[in-house]
């Protein structure tokens, strides 16, 4: 079992979760939507699907670089080519 970490980039406040615990995510959906600083919206995104374990932040949190907004139990798929 592989788990992934969504991580905010910016200074801001968390304005809309887009998944609930435990929900299914796809690759580039959107997770969260955050207010930076300077007043821009800026969109969470990951490039991995799977299923949410948790979340770390509500609606209305203060986030900075680096902290965790979300752990995602990631599906992984083997694939093969000739």
């Amino acid at each position: 079992m592989y788990f992934g970490v969504v991580v905010s980039p910016f200074y801001g406040k968390v304005e809309k979760i887009s998944i609930n615990s435990e929900s299914r995510i796809y690759e580039w959906e959107t997770l969260f939507m955050i207010k930076t600083e300077e007043g821009n919206q800026e969109i969470i995104r990951t490039g991995v699907s799977g299923e949410v374990e948790s979340l770390e932040v509500q609606e209305g949190d203060d986030v900075i670089p680096g902290m965790v907004l979300a752990y995602i139990k990631e599906d992984i798929f083997v694939t093969g080519s000739d």
